[in-house]
């Protein structure tokens, strides 16, 4: 390990009024107030701002990844509620999209609510109206310890994300202490989703209009598009003071052979919309560096939590890894690149591909908290100072800032 001193979750807490939690969207995506932080200055603006804030030789990468309603809710014969969080699909394919895409049964690990009630092998089922035509859905408990259910049903030529998106309701974060409403279906996501399969939403990309986006276009930014499906295990607490004790989730991720290759050509600014995307774009960077240190030829593309803080042969430049990144596309034949990332950011990381980020305001002693720290070089205090002083809005459906890392003070 090359870090000295982990740092200490406890020094990454700060108080956080609950009335600044913001419990519901605006009425107006693009109505959010946007806090810019660039060599170690912070100014305020209206979100509708961002176009003229972004550099004209900007690249920004976008989650694309859709929020499916993951919150299943069975009626046992007796009375008792079952409630089933889905997690991760385990059969007959461990990757998101196939799996919402089967027309068969489905296994997924699960959080189960009422699990006690619940005995493995007992079938649980619920009726589910889709247009003129009644479906029933089934829910086998197959292992009550490693919380695994086979999700079947009647008829059979749906996908399991039509069912879902007909029977589930919106896995809103814990923290708004509310019920889904109707208006969640809708605000809970961007505007630019597309890929089924996440539990949580991109949050930062909540703010985008069409307009906005065309305003950024038409600076000549880029817009690219890869996919992170973001993991219930973004809300985990840290509970370890040593934070490389923590123990991170891993998430799904796919790019496009377009995004490498614009991350290899690209020479102004590359800008992270979320920390889902950053942690999808500093990953694949480590992935390029296990390539050119020899990691195998048939590599899978998992990037452990703490790969970045091991002593490596030999660090490569971003083009020098994403070209290796290209290369293993081009020897296997690949137009998408599938992977995993368990990948940790925090304070004693150095950037290898970002160095502008688009994001909310996050969490206490949170994961996200710690990467914000590590990209803004330990100024989040002064920043979230601020912001809290400001009354801006905290949370997913909070307000957004604009965050600078090369241009950050020391």
């Amino acid at each position: 390990m090359l870090l000295e001193n982990s740092p200490k979750i406890q020094d990454y807490h700060y108080e956080l009024p609950e009335e600044l939690i913001a419990k519901f969207p605006l009425e107006k995506r693009d109505a959010s107030r946007l806090l810019h932080f660039e060599n170690g200055v912070v100014t305020h603006h209206p979100f509708l701002a961002l176009p003229e804030l972004l550099p004209a030789n900007s690249h920004l990468f976008f989650n694309d990844t859709k929020v499916i309603p993951a919150r299943l809710i069975f009626k046992k014969r007796t009375g008792a509620t079952i409630e089933i969080f889905l997690l991760n699909p385990v059969s007959p394919s461990q990757l998101v999209q196939q799996s919402m895409e089967s027309r068969t049964p489905v296994i997924w690990s699960c959080m189960i609510g009422n699990l006690k009630r619940w005995n493995e092998g007992e079938i649980l089922q619920k009726e589910i109206g889709i247009g003129d035509q009644q479906y029933t859905m089934q829910a086998l408990l197959l292992d009550k310890e490693n919380k695994s259910v086979q999700f079947s049903w009647e008829p059979g030529q749906l996908s399991f994300a039509t069912l879902v998106e007909a029977s589930g309701e919106v896995p809103l974060p814990p923290y708004l202490k509310r019920k889904a409403i109707e208006t969640d279906k809708e605000r809970y996501q961007t505007i630019y989703s597309k890929m089924e399969g996440a539990v949580a939403a991109p949050t930062a990309g909540l703010h985008f209009t069409q307009k906005t986006l065309t305003d950024i276009k038409n600076k000549g930014i880029s817009l690219q598009y890869l996919t992170l499906h973001v993991g219930a295990g973004t809300f985990q607490p840290v509970k370890h003071d040593n934070v490389t004790e923590h123990p991170m989730h891993r998430e799904q991720m796919v790019f496009t052979k377009e995004n490498i290759q614009k991350l290899f050509s690209a020479t102004g600014n590359i800008v992270a919309v979320g920390t889902t995307s950053m942690r999808s774009l500093e990953s694949l960077y480590w992935f390029g560096v296990l390539l050119l240190n020899g990691e195998g030829e048939e590599l899978d593309f998992f990037i452990p939590k703490l790969e970045p803080y091991q002593k490596h042969q030999h660090l490569p430049t971003k083009e020098e890894s994403i070209k290796a990144v290209l290369d293993y596309m081009q020897k296997h034949r690949l137009d998408q690149l599938r992977g995993a990332t368990e990948i940790f950011i925090f304070p004693g990381y150095t950037f290898k591909i970002c160095n502008g980020l688009i994001t909310n305001f996050h969490q206490p002693g949170s994961t996200l908290m710690l990467l914000v720290a590590a990209f803004t070089r330990n100024r989040w205090q002064e920043i979230y100072q601020q912001a809290v002083e400001k009354k801006y809005r905290f949370l997913s459906y909070g307000d957004s800032s604009l965050l600078w890392y090369n241009k950050a003070g020391e």
